[in-house]
């Protein structure tokens, strides 16, 4: 199991945010190893408004689709193009240059701390 960055939140989805403003969002270390090697990522368009715990996209691997859940509510200020291009970078750097969107937040959802996380993952 990857380490797990003690300054982001997570969601009980396998998302992680970096509450910065905008927020960036992402999918976990532990959500990459799962779905294998990722092809293919469906994002949210810039402006889109995003709602927490709706489904936000998709997460295409050679092994299944997973559906990405958004973490917070707000407007998408920014897409991760260079990841929608080489989507194997989520696999290769889930917590740097694979992360997903950027957020304007106007509210959060059900955060877990990265010690909550990690319980999670291992259970």
């Amino acid at each position: 199991m990857s380490q797990t960055p003690t300054h982001l939140q997570y969601t009980a989805e396998h998302e992680w945010i970096d509450a910065g403003s905008p927020a960036t969002v992402g999918i976990t270390a532990t959500a990459a190893d799962a779905l294998g090697d990722i092809v293919y990522l469906e994002l949210p368009e810039v402006g889109a408004a995003i709602s927490a715990g709706a489904v936000i996209g998709e997460v295409e691997s050679t092994k299944s689709v997973s559906e990405l859940f958004s973490p917070v509510t707000g407007t998408v200020t920014e897409v991760n193009q260079a990841a929608v291009d080489e989507p194997s970078v989520v696999n290769s750097d889930p917590y740097g240059a694979g992360w997903l969107i950027k957020v304007e937040v106007e509210s959060t959802g059900a955060l877990l701390s990265a010690e909550e996380y990690a319980a999670l993952a291992a259970g």
